[in-house]
């Protein structure tokens, strides 16, 4: 089963990491990338794969790609 979540990304951070979950369900992750070519994107994917114990493959953003706010599919690997 995919799961969807909402998150919130804080670029530039000393450490990637969960931070806290903001009111409405989304949750705010503190990436330690830049948020230049990607780089924040792509250090946020490699995260939630490993917390989710998927394949980065798996892992797609929806939308938000260039916003601090993004919507994540995140596919379960099938047993």
């Amino acid at each position: 089963m995919d799961k969807y979540i909402r998150i919130k990304v804080i670029p530039g951070a000393p450490k990637t990491e969960i931070k806290s979950t903001m009111a409405d369900g989304t949750i705010k992750i503190a990436v330690a990338a830049a948020p230049e070519k990607g780089k924040a994107n792509l250090a946020l994917i490699k995260f939630l794969a490993e917390e989710f114990n998927v394949s980065k493959n798996n892992i797609k953003i929806i939308s938000g790609v260039s916003d601090r706010i993004k919507l994540v599919k995140i596919q379960q690997m099938k047993n």
